[in-house]
């Protein structure tokens, strides 16, 4: 499947900022399933000075600052992605225990490997109640993809969709308390859960494509930056993506911008702006089917 995605990011300022540094993360991925076929990122006001890396997990940071005075800032991602199913499982579904013991002896320290997402991260701390509450899915014995797929469907079964409850900072063990909020916190609980059991799970930001119901029409800007998990399932089966907020496997209609150990691993957009007053913030994402390949 090749999509066309169009993501604008658009900020109005109360009064004047003067200075803007960003840190952006806009540019989909090339992986096993997916390949980047163009991108582009346009900003207004143009920016004064630009520069890219590869941070460590692989994904492409675009810094970009901005000294001329402005009330409105627009960033316009632009891409052009080719998106494949996944293979089947290359090896057997191994018992999730066998999982955490490998996850320990692999010496791989690259970003493919599982020793960076065992552990806590910035926004993900581990928890005895969150842990406690995976360790239901995870039976001796019980395969890491069968476990899996039960604790996502039971987080998307447990937990209620409401935005607005929650902020880019709450804590999972907030999220999980008030058994609510959006695909980030249902992201970030699935991985506390998995890697207070010692099974490596990552972060993943990216696109959703949405298909509106039967006839009607596909409404402008009605696709949405999404967030979903990746689990590492030994060293034969690799890395495989769960989706909880809709309870499915991640698949073509998944596109993937970055990959980290948590949400501040992958922000979108990222930035420190020189200026007082209030501020509005407007997302629109189109995900167009292109060819179904």
């Amino acid at each position: 499947m090749i999509y066309d995605i169009n993501h604008l990011t658009a900020y109005s300022y109360e009064a004047p900022v003067t200075a803007a540094s960003l840190a952006l993360r806009l540019r989909p991925r090339t992986t096993l399933t997916q390949r980047s076929l163009s991108h582009e990122v346009r900003i207004s006001p143009e920016p004064d000075h630009a520069a890219s890396h590869r941070d460590f997990y692989g994904n492409v940071v675009d810094l970009v600052s901005i000294d001329t005075p402005h009330t409105d800032l627009k960033i316009r991602s632009i891409a052009r992605v080719e998106v494949t199913a996944r293979p089947e499982l290359a090896g057997p579904d191994l018992a999730w225990q066998k999982v955490a013991e490998a996850a320990l002896s692999v010496r791989d320290v690259s970003a493919a490997g599982p020793s960076h997402f065992l552990f806590s991260s910035p926004n993900i701390a581990l928890s005895r109640d969150v842990t406690r509450y995976a360790r239901e899915c995870f039976t001796p014995g019980r395969g890491i993809v069968e476990g899996c797929t039960d604790l996502m469907t039971r987080i998307r079964k447990d937990f209620a969709y409401k935005p607005q409850t929650t902020q880019i900072s709450t804590s999972i063990a907030e999220a999980f308390a008030q058994r609510a909020g959006v695909c980030q916190d249902f992201a970030q609980i699935m991985i506390g859960g998995l890697r207070g059991l010692g099974l490596p799970a990552a972060y993943v930001s990216g696109y959703l494509r949405t298909i509106p119901p039967p006839g009607k029409p596909r409404l402008q800007g009605a696709d949405a930056t999404h967030a979903w998990v990746s689990v590492w399932a030994g060293a034969e089966n690799g890395w495989i993506g769960f989706d909880p907020t809709n309870a499915i496997r991640a698949g073509t209609d998944h596109i993937t911008l970055a990959i980290g150990r948590d949400f501040s691993d992958v922000s979108p957009v990222y930035g420190v702006f020189v200026g007082s007053g209030e501020n509005e913030l407007k997302v629109e994402v189109d995900v167009i089917p292109v060819d179904a390949g």
